[in-house]
């Protein structure tokens, strides 16, 4: 009963702390773009220039994450491993972000300057946060269900936070604006507002979530030589990396182009908050019920059957009218799919760690993980670079009103939102059906292996 009450806890308060966490991330990564251009409004050749910053910086901060992860893993403290970095990140990369919206004088390249430091920082703290949070799950408990259950209720939190801002921040910077009198000053007070709450939830985290200390083996800490063979060495995780990479480049770009699409495509940018809310609705359903599929499926089988409401879902979304009720329908099999597929990553990477630890006689939980914020950033990188290059050529960026965007343009935007992420979605399936390994059965190999060298508790 003990231990219940204590998975329990664990459970909730880890997912709590990520709502805020959720959009922070969302306030910058889908919609600095649509800051920029749709407010700081800057010309052709100075998207240019931001576009190639933050491609730039974003692949190479995605490097740098597999170091912070080997700070997450060498930390020793009376808080625990993951909790040190957990407020570090937080807090430095809350004062980035707010300082990213100021409403400053400065234009041209002192823009630029000022811009990519703060963003540079926020995505390096960001990701420092973000290794210590999500490298937390796997040593609260070693049990596949008791993952997913922790796992699910995460992704439900994380999606609340994601479509909080998804839904909101529109409605939010509109209001802001009535008050603050310009739209500059609306995205800043948004941003601040954001920044707080993220730390707020964040605490929930800090304070509530209990570690099992010794439930794990004492480790010798990890050096940059022994990083490079937890990442290379570890074949499984490995190929849940590349499966992942090409899955998140599809999700992100496909989300990047949202606000854009609903303005310059269907012609009603109002109607983007009203479909955002109806998907992550039926995204929350999803994360909620996918503990019941997954004690009657298997996890490949879940997997086959999440890529097929994908793809069907990019289909009809492709070739609809500019009619809510089909592009709704499109937009629900999309994001239900991919939020299983979500969680199915987040497993296959979790169980990647006690495969490493069996094949490498160590854990390194955060070095593990550190691959989700390097997956997401080079993820977030490509999805940007394309929605620029995107804007540029379809004439958006250039176009006053949507009535001066081409048919021509508009294909190749639905083109570039459409067709290329599901390409990049259907191959990281083909590749972790055929090259990943860990089903139900080998897990409970691995761990039994584990139990009988003394390595984790029996």
């Amino acid at each position: 009963m003990m231990k219940k009450n204590y998975d329990r806890r664990n459970k909730y308060c880890f997912g709590i702390g990520t709502i805020g966490r959720d959009m922070f991330y969302t306030l910058v990564s889908m919609f600095i773009l649509v800051y920029i251009t749709e407010v700081r409004i800057v010309s052709d050749d100075m998207l240019k220039v931001i576009t190639a910053v933050l491609f730039v910086l974003r692949i190479f901060d995605a490097f740098n994450d597999p170091i912070m992860g080997v700070l997450v893993d060498n930390t020793r403290s009376r808080f625990g491993k993951f909790k040190p970095g957990m407020l570090i990140g937080a807090i430095v990369g809350g004062g980035a972000m707010v300082m990213m919206f100021a409403d400053t004088k400065l234009d041209g390249m002192g823009y630029v300057v000022m811009f990519a430091v703060c963003y540079m920082l926020w995505d390096l703290f960001y990701g420092l946060n973000d290794i210590a949070y999500w490298s937390m799950m796997p040593a609260l408990s070693t049990d596949q269900k008791v993952r997913e259950s922790i796992g699910a209720f995460a992704r439900i939190c994380a999606s609340i936070g994601l479509f909080a801002v998804v839904v909101g921040h529109i409605p939010a910077v509109n209001a802001l604006t009535a008050v603050l009198g310009s739209q500059r000053k609306a995205w800043f007070a948004l941003a601040l507002i954001v920044t707080i709450l993220m730390l707020a939830f964040q605490a929930v985290t800090l304070i509530g979530v209990k570690e099992n200390k010794g439930y794990f083996k004492e480790e010798e800490k990890t050096s940059l030589r022994e990083m490079f063979r937890v990442l290379f060495k570890n074949d499984q995780l490995m190929w849940v990396a590349i499966s992942m990479s090409l899955f998140m480049i599809g999700y992100m770009t496909t989300t990047t182009f949202g606000v854009h699409f609903f303005k310059y495509a269907y012609g009603d940018e109002n109607m983007y908050s009203i479909f955002a809310l109806v998907l992550g609705i039926s995204q929350l359903v999803a994360f909620a019920f996918f503990p019941v599929f997954s004690k009657r499926f298997k996890r490949k089988t879940l997997y086959t059957g999440s890529t097929i409401m994908v793809v069907a879902g990019y289909v009809l979304f492709f070739f609809s009218p500019m009619n809510m009720v089909f592009i709704g329908i499109a937009g629900v099999l999309i994001f239900v799919g991919e939020a299983f597929i979500q969680l199915l990553m987040l497993m296959f990477l979790a169980d990647s760690i006690e495969y490493g630890q069996l094949k490498l006689g160590k854990r390194n939980e955060s070095v593990t993980f550190s691959v989700q914020p390097l997956i997401n950033k080079i993820g977030g990188a490509i999805a940007n670079g394309v929605l620029g290059i995107t804007l540029i050529i379809s004439g958006i960026n250039a176009a006053k009103t949507p009535a001066d965007v081409s048919a021509g343009g508009i294909t190749f935007f639905k083109m570039s939102m459409l067709l290329m992420p599901l390409a990049a979605i259907l191959i990281g399936y083909f590749i972790c059906m055929r090259k990943f390994k860990i089903d139900e059965n080998y897990y409970a190999e691995i761990l039994a292996e584990l139990k009988a060298r003394g390595d984790i508790e029996g």
